[in-house]
């Protein structure tokens, strides 16, 4: 699940890490090769490159492995690499709206693969557009609390483009327009604050609370759509409120 908000960090909990880490790793890889494929194999004069090669750097993706999509990508191996976005839309338990972005070399082969892992994890499939209005795309920065108050962020982050912060138990998110986010970034640079990710997303208009029961049958379905290998993000309204966290937390 992309973003960060408290449900994904519950479901992160959950998950085996070593699992999770592999499929992370995967991900980054499709995003070099793209960004290589479509601006050549120089990071210096390919921003998508530099940018996809530094988030697999903070991931601590291996350099061996970074070289070599960056190659693959830009077609030095010999190898065609051809992948195009694909978005499907979902509904999911108690009225939640779900967007599956896609990054994939075979469109019916993800097409099929999505389809199942929606249906057979109580989900139902929408109709193209159905969904995809409840959400809109943005720049979304997340970093720990720690000390910082939301108006030494502001502060920071404010004339750098951004439009709101949100404070949830244990982080902050800083919310932009696709645009602004590098200029976000380097503005907490600049202020010596330390962030933990950075990303363009899709930010739903209106969150739809669920109970546990819900909670827990959304948490099986995006994970059933993340275990997939052409699902690149899974982006939703739904929240999951602090008595129902902590309910799934004593799940385990």
């Amino acid at each position: 699940m992309s973003g960060h908000s408290k449900w994904a960090t519950t479901k992160h909990k959950k998950a085996a890490i070593d699992a999770k880490r592999a499929k992370s790793f995967a991900k980054l890889i499709k995003n070099i090769e793209v960004a290589a494929r479509a601006g050549g194999a120089d990071v210096a004069g390919n921003p998508g490159l530099e940018l996809a090669v530094s988030k697999a750097k903070k991931t601590s993706v291996p350099i061996d492995n970074i070289n070599r999509a960056v190659k693959r990508g830009a077609g030095l191996l010999g190898e065609a690499v051809d992948y195009q976005t694909i978005m499907y839309e979902a509904r999911g338990p108690q009225g939640s709206a779900l967007l599956i972005e896609c990054l994939t070399d075979n469109k019916n082969r993800a097409a099929s693969e999505v389809r199942l892992g929606i249906t057979r994890h109580g989900g139902s499939v929408a109709d193209p557009g159905s969904v995809s209005y409840l959400f809109a795309r943005k720049g979304v920065v997340t970093l720990p609390r720690k000390d910082l108050t939301e108006d030494e962020l502001l502060m920071s982050v404010l004339d750098a483009g951004a439009d709101e912060v949100k404070e949830s138990a244990d982080t902050f998110e800083i919310i932009s327009e696709p645009q602004d986010l590098r200029a976000v970034v380097e503005a907490l640079e600049e202020s010596g604050i330390e962030y933990d990710a950075d990303e363009v997303e899709f930010v739903p208009s209106m969150q739809v609370d669920l109970d546990a029961d819900g909670g827990r049958k959304f948490l099986r379905l995006v994970d059933a759509l993340e275990e997939l290998d052409d699902v690149q993000n899974v982006y939703s309204n739904a929240h999951l409120p602090a008595d129902v966290l902590a309910e799934l937390e004593n799940d385990d």
